[in-house]
């Protein structure tokens, strides 16, 4: 035991020198010896994308998962908590293809071959840069398994994976219509792509009849797509079309004549004309259209958004001025019929934002609903639970309506398809074999393996077990698969965690998690999501080790004028305006910590800067108690079970320590972490530190006493305990204390490696939570009006006691050094039965059932006193007379909720009562001169 605290918390100092010790010291380390004879507890960790940096989304996450994994450890679990990073294929691609970009070269003067080598050399450089920002938070990973999606050993999985469900005829190749990136030049998945309600037009232009004996109107928000139409369709039914069913149009820039179709399903014919243009290769309901009518494809895109040679004298132009091209061409050849106002959906990439675009292509695909149903039972049978089960609801109804899943890229950094074509007979050799030397079909050579990566969900679809060594059957993968709880953004539930469900279920027989924890998107002050864009982004480093409001926003809003960035970013932050310059150094323990007192379950958690500084004063808090105890705790005996405690400020903190206990564990178990954190706070502050800690000084004054000694043990048991609670949330300022203070014989290297306390710790003591709430309800009361009467702080003031119950007035009676302590009384308490006589100028106060009775006469000046009084009276009198108006409408007496009718009674029962007490004190205020 050291007593050699500094006299501030400095979490620069703390922070990481500890985290260098428990690495050195394998603290983290999960064991998969079979030997180990522990319960599993299992956390894979979502991998960080490897462009990454760390953001407010990460640190929430890491503070979640550690809070979790540091738990579970402590709780006597052999916790693993896998880390790793993921290759996210095209963040990585356009990162170094922007690098290229800058120095003067691209991705294609390089070729495929040197410019992976290229990607990972800028992978060695700076990819794991946001697993380094990870430990800065404390992130207790078993960091020596960490694994990247690209390892050899994962790599291998994913072949493996691939070839499996293709030749269980799960994945196919299929030339079909599918989302496409003009900007990144690869197909999407329908979940890649976000769709954007925009006001826009729609535009109407004419058909002619082939015959030249009219024309057919139709109506469109894309006129540049109408060079790859095939048809106009109309409703079978629609009258003022049946005579041109089966009849042909000609196509105003292209030597093409269009059959007029009738479709019941595309066409209703209440919107606009009744009749539609059909453009199979680009619109999935044209697609879809085409295919019962048996209707050319014609794509009109190349793959970088330009018009191809279907497109005649548009071709080269980019899609969107082409546009504007075959609006005008229209326009001169006299077929535009005018735009009307219309509000339409685009579909953007969900990676770079670009508006992307139905296309035809050919691309492999996996067959999602017979993966899909099994991972729908696990969910409704209970053998995987989502919270909050709202969330249950909406992965029921996407797995039910699940599409099937394109899963290659036209990319160069992933995982290549494992797909080999035969220039022979065309056969496609599918194979785990990274060069096989022949076609399995004809036995001819020189095969070429297939240009497109996988999406890179796929592998990260396998994480919970491609990181524990599958396929091959080790001993990591017999202990820790499948893992306990997944937690991540309720953002990915489809991206990743479905498919998780999925592929774990068919490749390893079971669901991959036994709970699915879902938390919430962190968002600005105000409620706002973070971006750029608004200038409302805030790194957690900034917060940890501190940074001026200018270099926040420079970050946020780089090149953006300073006095316009800050403006924007207190408007975001409006707690910022009470913060001064900047952000302290607030060290990782207060964002935590904070970060854990939102509700993890709520969609939306609006981060406030102000409740950090608030936490920082929290750890500030926590030090200087240790630093207050530590003089007194010198031969102090704790073991692992609770001190003999006799008297009653000891047995109350024992039995709040045992009340705490159990609702931390509660909150943890229940994914509560708000709960835990909160009631934690509470204990520590309110009630160890406002209470105990101040109830200890009258007895500490005699260090020679039983009751001293007594004392010793009890406050060192319980700053101990307090230490073990709060290590999973706060794990740095909790370990420097808790190497400082006595400890149990036996006791590990580490605060993250001691038992964490449970029902053994403390025993509940009703009777002493009793009496100290009597105790603490006399105390507050005489506090209080000291209070309001602004008695100076210095002063001593004569009180008495009255209660008719002896056992209160005994209880009293042995807690008067404790009251005189705390009250600042002249003398002891006197306590007396309600018959005593009140002492002349004493105002009271009834608290717990007992008078309290402060006399303040000679301390306070009885005018002043009088006029305060009288304002009390008159804003209790205008209170009243409201709440009494309000009870006495019929339209709130007899319609509104009962309880709140009550309620309003109770308000009104409570300001008579307080108004009484204000007649008895106008009487007093005459006695105190």
């Amino acid at each position: 035991m050291s007593n050699d605290l500094a006299k501030a918390y400095d979490p620069k100092d703390v922070e990481p020198r500890w985290y260098t010790y428990w690495l050195e010291h394998g603290v983290f380390a999960a064991s998969d010896d079979p030997a180990d004879t522990r319960p599993a507890y299992v956390l894979p960790m979502p991998p960080p994308n490897v462009t990454g940096s760390l953001h407010m989304g990460h640190a929430l996450f890491c503070t979640i998962e550690d809070i979790l994994t540091r738990y579970h450890r402590m709780s006597g679990y052999n916790a693993l908590w896998q880390p790793g990073t993921d290759h996210a294929g095209i963040a990585t691609q356009t990162v170094v293809e922007r690098l290229l970009q800058r120095e003067g070269t691209s991705r294609h003067e390089l070729g495929r071959e040197r410019f992976i080598e290229r990607v990972w050399t800028w992978r060695r450089q700076s990819g794991d840069r946001i697993l380094e920002q990870q430990r800065v938070l404390g992130v207790s990973a078993d960091w020596r398994r960490s694994k990247f999606t690209m390892d050899p050993d994962l790599s291998r999985a994913v072949r493996e994976a691939f070839v499996r469900l293709y030749r269980e005829g799960l994945i196919y190749r299929d030339t079909r219509l599918i989302y496409w990136d003009c900007e990144a030049r690869t197909v999407l998945s329908n979940l890649e792509v976000e769709n954007e309600p925009t006001n826009g037009e729609i535009f109407e232009f004419a058909y002619p009849l082939e015959d030249g004996g009219g024309e057919i109107v139709v109506a469109t928000t894309r006129p540049e797509t109408m060079l790859g139409d095939t048809a106009v369709a109309v409703h079978p039914d629609d009258p003022r079309y049946k005579a041109l069913h089966g009849k042909r149009v000609r196509h105003p820039f292209v030597d093409r004549l269009i059959p007029i179709i009738t479709d019941a399903e595309l066409v209703d014919p209440s919107f606009g004309t009744g009749a539609v243009k059909v453009t199979p290769a680009h619109d999935f309901n044209d697609f879809a259209t085409g295919k019962r009518h048996n209707l050319e494809l014609i794509s009109i895109l190349n793959h970088d958004g330009t018009i191809n040679a279907e497109g005649g004298s548009f071709a080269g132009m980019d899609r969107f001025a082409a546009r504007k091209a075959v609006k005008r061409a229209l326009e001169e050849k006299g077929l535009a019929r005018g735009a009307k106002p219309h509000q339409l959906v685009l579909p953007r990439s969900e990676r770079n934002g670009s508006v992307v675009e139905p296309m035809i292509s050919t691309q492999w695909f996996v067959k999602m609903a017979p993966l899909a149903e099994p991972a729908l039972a696990a969910v409704r049978e209970g053998r995987t639970k989502i919270i909050p089960e709202e969330w249950a609801k909406t992965y029921d109804h996407w797995m039910s309506n699940i599409l099937d899943w394109c899963i290659s890229r036209q990319l160069w950094w992933g995982h290549r398809i494992p797909a080999f074509f035969c220039g022979s007979c065309a056969h496609i050799t599918v194979t785990t074999d990274e060069s096989p030397p022949a076609c399995e079909a004809c036995g001819a050579s020189g095969l070429r393996q297939d240009e497109d990566v996988l999406d890179t969900w796929f592998s990260s679809a396998l994480w919970p077990f491609s990181t524990l060594g599958w396929p091959e059957d080790t001993p990591a993968l017999r202990k820790f698969y499948p893992a306990s709880d997944l937690e991540t953004g309720y953002d990915i539930l489809f991206f990743w965690v479905a498919r998780m469900m999925m592929m774990g279920i068919h490749f390893m027989g079971q669901p991959p998690f036994r709970r699915i924890l879902l938390h919430g998107l962190v968002v600005d002050e105000t409620g706002d999501k973070m971006s750029k864009v608004k200038g409302n982004v805030i790194d957690p480093l900034d917060l940890i080790h501190g940074a001026g409001f200018e270099q926040v926003v420079q970050k946020a809003l780089p090149g953006a004028p300073i006095e316009e960035s800050l403006k924007k970013f207190k408007k975001a932050y409006p707690s910022a305006a009470q913060m001064g310059a900047g952000f302290a150094a607030y060290g990782a323990d207060a964002l935590r910590f904070t970060l854990a007192t939102y509700s993890p379950q709520a969609k939306r958690i609006p981060l406030s800067p102000k409740k950090i500084e608030g936490n920082r004063n929290f750890c500030n808090k926590i030090w200087n108690a240790t630093r207050y105890a530590l003089p007194y705790l010198e031969g102090a005996r704790i073991s692992a079970a609770p001190p003999r405690a006799t008297l009653l400020t000891n047995r109350w903190i024992l039995s709040r320590l045992a009340a705490v206990v159990e609702a931390t564990r509660a909150g943890i178990d229940e994914f509560r972490l708000d709960d835990a954190s909160l009631g934690l706070y509470h204990f520590f502050w309110g009630e160890l530190c406002d209470w105990y800690l101040e109830l200890t000084k009258p007895i500490f004054a005699d260090r020679g006493s039983e009751a001293a000694a007594e004392t010793r043990d009890v406050l060192a048991y319980v700053l101990e305990a307090a230490m073990r609670l709060l290590q999973p949330f706060i794990p740095f300022i909790t370990e420097e204390l808790w190497q400082r203070l006595p400890r149990p014989e036996g006791s590990p290297l580490s605060l993250a490696l001691a038992r964490f306390p449970d029902a053994a710790t403390a025993a509940r003591d009703p009777e002493a939570e009793r009496d100290m709430g009597v105790l603490q309800a006399v105390i507050g009361a005489a506090r209080t009006v000291r209070s309001e009467h602004e008695v100076h702080p210095g002063a001593e003031v004569p009180l008495t006691l009255r209660s008719d119950d002896a056992a209160v007035r005994g209880l009293l009676e042995a807690e008067r050094a404790a009251i005189r302590a705390l009250v600042k009384t002249a003398g002891d308490a006197a306590v007396a039965p309600r018959s005593a006589e009140r002492p002349r100028g004493a105002v009271m106060s009834v608290a717990g059932g007992v008078d309290v009775l402060v006399a303040l006469r000679g301390l306070v000046e009885g005018s002043k006193e009088a006029a305060r009084v009288e304002r009390e009276i008159k804003k209790a009198e205008k209170d009243i007379a409201a709440l009494e108006k309000k009870l006495g409408l019929p339209s709130f007496a007899d319609k509104a909720p009962p309880e709140v009718v009550a309620e309003a009674r109770v308000q009104v029962e409570a300001l008579r009562q307080k108004r009484a007490g204000l007649e008895e004190a106008r009487a007093i205020a005459g006695e105190l001169d």
